[in-house]
């Protein structure tokens, strides 16, 4: 039987092998965080004055709340429900604000185009059941037209993406830490500090350090170490289980929780912020989910993690039930219930499984990050792609060292499981409170189901989070302020950010040029039209930039090929590469000028700039080639910014091209080529550019004249016009508008990174233009 439609989820159909492989791959990216919770779950949780009585109605009341939640949220929330919430395949609190951006016009993105909407992979609105229409419309027009209930989603989506940046600081920390506390069962208590955190520090600067090479050169053994993890932690939890108390399986009755709450009350309700520990990493079910399919992911979980976790959890509680006279402020652990012939390899393998679950959470930091940067909702940053073969794999240096010194931070500090255990519960619940708001809209505006059936979903999973989530609250002054101090800051400067861009853009629109204005200049002030190509960057999708009047005012010349460029994201993870340009014309078809935007998904990786320029060039040849001819008219009557997008034409890149131009550079070939040889002088030029052409081809004078000078433009050289423009608060604006935009988006502007095509562009190509906007 096909495996997807033993779950009834429509992907792709891929053979058993290839589910069985990225299963298998999925354990060592994916859950490595979840796998090694075991570590110091039943630990937190009788942190808290808990006794462990001779009843054992405490410990059985923890495994009964344990085992529960890992079945409501991980099994019946994410693996059953929220999985089939992807954007285009791919997952994560941001991909769920993307997924509700598309489908209610919602986006963050200033320079959004209706021509967005017309991508393959934009998954436009299906037809809505007749019941649930008049809801659907209702909601999706009161979200379109409410700019307040936008600002609350945005931010809603912002604090969940902070707080997977806080969990990127404290799962690390409490998984390494939990990891080495095995040795304090071989030492005397007052000797615990001296060797758990200098161990743990010195683990965790190690793995840091260890990201500027990234993953790809020892991902190969992360699902080893987790399966074998698996195992031993399966094994333990099967010998304490028969060993000790067989009968433990009865304490998964729902009715230990009622008992577990009715005799410790307001200390057994406080202890939940430890049980909830048991589902971290949770999330990275659904983040993860570009890397692999939605069914290995289940299949993963299902059959291998969830029962290995179960019987571990099971296999601590039967121990625990039979050993009451335990110190309870640092005995009851993992290590405690391990068999003392095995305690030390049992030790390295989980110190091996915290490294590398720290490194998964570490990995989805720095692409939650580029995420948000490509969206406009984070400064630039340095990135880097440590590998070339595998999708996703970034290091971005800044994020590494502020992540490695908050993290030694939090570890030096507390000095303890509890205290981390209760900054990384807060960050863990609060991520899964987004997306299960996030979710509900979801399953309203885009899945088109029943509103009941979305408030169902709010109310029951809500519910069991924040009871979670009030719990993990109480504990603030006992750690749970770190997530909340660390979201606070993440959250202003991502915000400003995203204030600061958008009153940029909206200074751009309001001081761009009329195209009039251009058609006119020329005999004015003597335009100069010197030879090569010069690109205009610019974040405007229609208009002339008011930088480029700037320019041309000061400096009457520019090139004889001049292309506005904008490179643009939109709110998808992919744009295919047949897809990637919207190329038009400026003006009439004697100026040579043209517009030409670059689509990007916030999970594309941009092409380097010599394979850019290639692709640049050939869209704005192919587009030469087949404009159509009521297009090609020279007028210069009014055009205004919707006649422009409307002669916009879609020109994927020079590799889908296979009927299309193609551009040879310093080489010979032999199809039929537009070439001016006869006017050429090798003694002059460095480079030598010919345009290949499909063999059937036919084109008139004009359009064979208009590629020569395309060619001789390209053979010439490249110019790149950089704007840059500031904005500061005009006078008589409040102090909030003053002190976000002249100071905080200010202070951002100056230490971020410039657009990454631009950083290796040579001094000599690149003409510089600033102007300031008082807005």
């Amino acid at each position: 039987m096909d495996p997807n439609l033993i779950w009834g989820y429509p992907e792709k159909r891929d053979s058993w092998r290839t589910i069985f492989t990225l299963a298998y791959q999925g354990l060592g990216v994916v859950y490595g965080d979840l796998s090694t919770s075991p570590l110091y779950v039943y630990k937190s949780t009788f942190a808290e004055n808990l006794q462990h009585s001779e009843t054992n109605e405490e410990v059985y009341g923890v495994l009964c709340f344990v085992f529960w939640t890992l079945t409501l949220i991980p099994l019946l929330k994410y693996v059953f429900i929220v999985l089939k919430a992807d954007d285009n395949g791919e997952g994560g609190t941001f991909a769920l604000y993307s997924l509700l951006c598309r489908h209610a016009r919602l986006s963050s993105l200033p320079n959004h185009q209706l021509a967005d909407e017309e991508l393959s992979a934009y998954k436009r609105d299906t037809p809505e059941p007749t019941s649930n229409f008049s809801f659907s419309s209702c909601l999706k027009a009161t979200l379109e037209k409410c700019k307040v209930l936008q600002r609350i989603l945005l931010v809603l989506a912002l604090i969940g993406t902070c707080m997977v940046i806080g969990d990127g600081v404290l799962t690390p920390a409490i998984s390494v830490f939990s990891a080495v506390s095995g040795v304090e069962l071989s030492m005397a208590k007052e000797h615990h500090q001296y060797i758990k955190v200098p161990l743990a520090c010195a683990i965790l600067v190690f793995l840091f350090a260890l990201q500027h090479y990234g993953t790809h050169r020892v991902g190969f053994l992360f699902a080893p170490v987790v399966i074998v993890w698996l195992l031993c932690i399966s094994a333990i939890g099967l010998y304490n289980i028969f060993y000790w108390n067989p009968l433990v399986y009865k304490a998964l009755s729902p009715y230990y929780m009622y008992k577990f709450l009715k005799k410790t009350k307001k200390q057994g309700w406080m202890a939940l912020g430890g049980v909830l520990l048991c589902i971290t990493g949770s999330e990275a079910m659904f983040a993860d989910l570009g890397h692999f399919s939605p069914f290995s992911i289940k299949l993963a979980f299902t059959f291998v993690v969830y029962p290995s976790l179960v019987l571990a959890y099971m296999g601590q509680a039967a121990y625990l039930s039979k050993h009451h006279n335990l110190d309870n402020d640092y005995r009851i652990g993992f290590y405690v219930s391990v068999p003392e012939k095995v305690r030390w390899p049992v030790l390295a393998i989980a110190i091996l499984a915290a490294v590398v679950g720290s490194q998964a959470i570490i990995t989805g930091t720095f692409s939650i990050i580029k995420q948000c940067s490509s969206l406009g909702c984070f400064p630039r940053v340095k990135i880097v792609h440590t590998s070339s073969k595998i999708h996703g794999q970034i290091y971005i240096p800044l994020i590494n060292w502020i992540l490695m010194i908050l993290c030694l931070a939090v570890t030096i500090g507390f000095r303890e499981t509890e205290r981390l255990g209760n900054a990384a519960g807060l960050a863990v619940i609060t991520v899964m409170l987004v997306s299960t708001c996030l979710m509900s809209l979801v399953i309203v505006l885009c899945w088109h189901k029943s509103v009941f059936l979305a408030i169902a979903f709010l109310v029951f999973f809500g519910s069991i989070e924040a009871l979670y989530f009030s719990a993990s609250l109480m504990k603030f002054f006992e750690g749970a302020w770190v997530p909340i101090a660390l979201s606070l800051t993440f959250l202003v400067v991502m915000y400003v950010w995203h204030y600061g861009t958008l009153k940029k853009y909206e200074a751009d629109v309001e001081n761009k040029v009329p195209i009039n204005w251009l058609l006119g200049i020329g005999p004015k002030i003597g335009i100069v039209r010197v030879r090569g190509i010069g690109l205009v960057h610019t974040e405007l999708v229609s208009g002339i930039p008011s930088i480029f009047s700037h320019f041309v005012t000061n400096v009457p010349a520019f090139h004889q090929i001049l292309v506005f460029l904008c490179i643009k994201s939109v709110t998808m993870p992919h744009v295919r590469p047949e897809e990637r340009f919207l190329v038009g014309r400026v003006g009439p078809k004697e100026y040579r000028l043209y517009r030409c935007i670059a689509r990007y998904g916030y999970r594309d990786v941009h092409k380097d700039d010599l394979e850019f320029e290639r692709d640049l060039t050939c869209s704005i040849a192919e587009f030469i080639r087949s404009e159509k001819t009521e297009c090609n008219t020279s007028r210069h009557e009014d055009l205004d910014d919707n006649d422009d997008n409307e002669r916009m034409r879609v020109i994927g890149t020079s590799s889908t091209q296979l009927n299309g131009i193609r551009m040879c550079e310093n080489e010979s070939c032999s199809l039929p080529i537009v070439s001016s040889s006869e006017i050429r002088s090798e003694r002059l030029r460095k480079k030598r550019v010919r345009f290949v052409l499909p063999e059937s081809t036919k084109m008139d004078v004009d359009t064979r004249r208009e590629l020569q000078e395309l060619m001789e433009a390209r053979e010439a050289g490249m110019a790149f016009i950089m704007g840059h423009s500031y904005v500061k608060a005009k006078k008589g604006s409040g102090w909030m508008k003053k002190v976000v935009l002249n100071y905080g988006y200010d202070f951002l502007r100056k230490n971020s990174r410039g657009p990454s095509y631009a950083l290796s562009i040579p001094n000599a190509s690149t003409l510089e233009v600033g102007m300031v906007y008082y807005v």
